[in-house]
């Protein structure tokens, strides 16, 4: 069987990104050169084509999805998971985001109220996780963003984040 059409087989059975260290592992017989090289492939295959998906890199690892032209359409025959988050959720999870790793005493500084609440729904949906503790006194847990985190808002890696002034040029 062709290595390339492999790897579109398990992107498209994947719920998870598939990372090529991951694929190098269960694809015996294969070189982590090869893999990569199916790998870019792929993605400019389904990229530069007319086809309704795509193959995106997120979260360290590829990922096959529908593109968003289509996503109202498929909407319609999909049940989409609950990401929606309120006002607060997303006031906490930029902060983690863009400061980590953060102590809730410090989200609740920069929010002006306690995020206990907010905190606790984030860790719940994966998109934040326990980093450790600070040195501070009483040694308080410190939050940083998951890789569920860069998965559902199509990221890469943390450094993907638009900047503070790229936000502020949006705004305009």
């Amino acid at each position: 069987m062709e290595l390339k059409r492999i790897v579109e087989a398990v992107l498209f059975v994947s719920g998870k990104p598939v990372t090529l260290k991951g694929l190098n592992k269960k694809l015996e017989g294969s070189t982590g050169a090869e893999i990569e090289g199916a790998m870019h492939e792929l993605v400019a295959e389904y990229n530069y084509s007319d086809r309704a998906l795509e193959i995106v890199e997120v979260s360290g690892g590829y990922q096959m999805r529908t593109k968003t032209d289509y996503k109202e359409c498929v909407k319609k025959f999909v049940k989409e998971k609950d990401v929606e988050l309120t006002r607060s959720i997303l006031e906490a999870l930029a902060i983690i985001a863009y400061r980590q790793p953060v102590t809730k005493r410090e989200i609740d500084t920069l929010r002006g109220v306690d995020s206990s609440r907010a905190v606790k729904q984030l860790l719940e949906r994966k998109f934040i996780e326990i980093a450790g503790r600070n040195e501070e006194v009483g040694k308080p847990i410190v939050f940083r963003t998951t890789n569920r985190f860069l998965e559902v808002y199509g990221l890469k890696c943390i450094e993907d984040l638009p900047t503070i002034k790229e936000l502020e040029t949006l705004e305009k």
